[in-house]
């Protein structure tokens, strides 16, 4: 799951980030509306957390633009402001959920993992493929009944390729889901971790590479 945070309180904005990322995330963040803006356009998020009142351009102007240009991307709104008609006002505005500020971060987290999934199509809730189970909420895999013990970088790989269903994923795909934008794309990170991944999984190997295309599961 990819995230983008656009927060001008940089302590919050940091402090969102970095919660999301202990939740398995890979998190972007910016802190003006032009900066948020530019990262929404040019990258695929699942989840646009995205505060209101900021800079060079407002929530209310970034929400606009996103919706205007049919961006897949799901927005949770925050604000301090707690009357009812600017709520009404937000979610007019087309995005997908409001949060109202001071919020409780179980919260936040629990309405961007549900934004998330509306922005994917329907799954079920335990992902299965050629004996491997996966549990994106409980955060389990199993191969048969054996529990496999992945980082959270390893998980989201996996997760990304039993998404696919046996489809064919590629390496940039893999660094779109899985890491956020600090990543060099030329360090090989999606090849070193695709490898761990295999070990851990064991024999017979699961995971097929495709040449010059991306990876699948068999």
């Amino acid at each position: 799951m990819r995230v983008l945070v656009v927060e001008d309180e940089r302590q919050l904005a940091d402090s969102i980030a970095e919660g999301l990322r202990h939740h398995g995330m890979a998190v972007d963040v910016a802190y003006d509306g032009a900066a948020g803006l530019d990262r929404a356009l040019v990258n695929d998020y699942d989840v646009l957390v995205l505060d209101r009142d900021i800079p060079l351009l407002s929530g209310d102007e970034v929400c606009a633009v996103l919706v205007e240009t049919q961006s897949p991307t799901r927005i949770l709104m925050l604000t301090a402001a707690t009357a009812v008609a600017q709520r009404v006002a937000g979610l007019g505005l087309g995005a997908d959920d409001y949060l109202t500020k001071p919020f409780a971060f179980a919260e936040l987290v629990a309405r961007v993992q549900a934004l998330a999934r509306r922005a994917r199509p329907a799954i079920p809730p335990v992902l299965e493929r050629s004996g491997l189970r996966l549990d994106p909420h409980r955060r389990i895999v199993l191969r048969g009944e054996q529990p496999i013990d992945l980082s959270k970088k390893e998980f989201a790989v996996l997760e990304e390729l039993l998404r696919a269903d046996g489809g064919v994923v590629s390496a940039e795909q893999l660094l779109e889901k899985a890491w956020d934008e600090q990543i060099d794309p030329f360090s090989g990170v999606v090849r070193f971790t695709v490898m761990n991944v295999r070990r851990k999984l064991g024999e017979p190997q699961l995971i097929e590479t495709v040449q010059g295309v991306g990876y699948r599961l068999k």
